[in-house]
């Protein structure tokens, strides 16, 4: 925030993952600590609520407020007004907390359910790290394997993996796969999943 600060830049933090953390406690946001509107706060209703709750929140101090207002109001024009008040409404129900709660536990479980039927089922795939939060797992691939074409086999097996270098920036370090594990009907298709990623 110093540096955006100094060069006077804005810092955006898409904090779209606020709420899939997996129970763990969650990290301070940097708008917390911005008095002076150097960050930008994006978060959204999508991932944690219902994929069609397409309602999201900007919020922003100062003279970037006013841009950001200005631009907003021509585009939150078309948002309906019955889903801005479901999503109010949503957010200020104590059954909030309660779903959030229970959301952590399902991910936590899914996450654990999946990373245990990896280790199991392809032991020469190296999970990275287990998250703490979010929707995915990544595993790093053996020498000499190419991502993308694990990733086109694993789909012909039914199975829908990311290739990891599409996620880099840069080159990566490693082949990797981003597994997700939150979309799934139960835990026996991630189960399933491992079994069949174990044919390639």
């Amino acid at each position: 925030m110093d540096v955006a600060r100094a060069a006077g830049a804005f810092v955006i933090e898409d904090d779209f993952a606020r709420f899939l953390g997996h129970g763990g406690p969650i990290p301070r946001t940097l708008l917390a600590d911005d008095r002076d509107g150097t960050v930008v706060y994006l978060t959204s209703l999508t991932k944690p609520a219902a994929p069609s709750m397409r309602i999201g929140a900007l919020i922003a101090r100062g003279p970037v407020m006013d841009r950001m207002r200005a631009v907003r109001r021509v585009d939150d024009f078309f948002v309906a007004q019955p889903m801005q008040e479901a999503a109010l409404e949503l957010l200020t129900s104590p059954a909030w907390e309660r779903h959030v709660r229970s959301l952590a536990v399902a991910l936590r479980q899914r996450c654990g359910t999946l990373v245990a039927a990896i280790t199991r089922q392809r032991p020469d795939w190296t999970v990275t790290q287990v998250p703490s939060g979010g929707l995915h797992v990544w595993v790093r691939l053996p020498p000499g394997s190419d991502d993308v074409e694990v990733a086109r086999a694993a789909r012909r097996l039914g199975v829908a993996v990311g290739a990891g270098s599409r996620y880099f920036a840069t080159e990566p370090p490693a082949a990797h796969l981003r597994l997700g594990f939150a979309a799934t009907a139960d835990h026996a298709e991630l189960v399933e999943a491992a079994r069949r990623l174990a044919e390639l």
